[in-house]
């Protein structure tokens, strides 16, 4: 079996990316996100949060928004050594800076260009990677003995071991976490019939929108393999867009 399937929580190994293609390729979704990010200095305890705001791979500089609280400006104009850090989908990426840091502007913004990182440590703390369904729309629907009747959604993301389901309105009161639905969708390698079990339920009252993070249960080898080239292949495209387009 593909070592996609082991368990989705265990953590993987962190890995120190040293190629610029892969380093780019992994802060672009801090900026795409507008992921917040850590930062800390050497020899203070404060934490301080910005966002990565821009990069441009032919000067080799990405470049930092202001420091909240506003004070971490006076130790970044002193060039002390800081660390960074930022999560998105499941994974940790870090890393290090001891250069000398000029002020910028972008968009009448303050900000502070620093080199992009040699070293890059990213920590992927799922086994499972977790593919982003977008267009076309996957329709699915929730059902079983557990409800009086079927639940129409579409797919937001899947992984090897699970996905998420998105609802229209506050299903609270029909859906409960720890029970065993049953899942069928149309994905693009074929439709797909399994069970499910709801590990997590958020409303989104401003959409009025249950989102249901779900969890496969006694796949069957043949849904594994549809799931297993599904995840693998949006996996590939995705790198591929990441490495085709271009920086500033």
């Amino acid at each position: 079996m593909s070592s996609l399937f082991l368990d989705e929580d265990g953590p993987q190994p962190p890995k120190v990316l040293t190629a610029p293609l892969e380093i780019y390729a992994n802060l672009r979704p801090l900026i795409e996100n507008n992921t917040p990010l850590t930062l800390r200095f050497h020899e203070r305890s404060q934490r301080y949060q910005s966002f990565l705001v821009e990069m441009n791979r032919e000067t080799g500089w990405i470049a930092l928004d202001e420091l909240i609280p506003n004070d971490g400006e006076r130790f970044l104009l002193q060039s002390e050594a800081f660390h960074v850090e930022g999560f998105y989908e499941g994974a940790r990426v870090s890393w290090s800076n001891d250069q000398p840091v000029h002020v910028g502007e972008i968009d009448g913004a303050r900000c502070y260009w620093i080199p992009t990182p040699a070293e890059l440590t990213y920590h992927q703390r799922r086994n499972a990677y977790r593919a982003q369904l977008k267009e076309p729309v996957v329709a699915a629907q929730l059902g079983g003995a557990a409800l009086r009747k079927k639940l129409e959604g579409r797919l937001l993301d899947i992984s090897a071991t699970g996905c998420k389901l998105s609802i229209k309105g506050n299903q609270q009161t029909s859906l409960q976490t720890g029970q065993v639905y049953e899942l069928s969708a149309r994905l693009p390698m074929g439709a797909i019939e399994t069970a499910v079990e709801l590990r997590h339920l958020v409303i989104d009252e401003k959409l009025d929108t249950s989102l249901c993070g779900l969890r496969f249960h006694r796949l069957s080898g043949l849904t594994q393999r549809q799931i297993e080239r599904l995840v693998y292949q949006l996996q590939r495209d995705a790198r591929r867009e990441s490495a085709e387009t271009p920086f500033g």
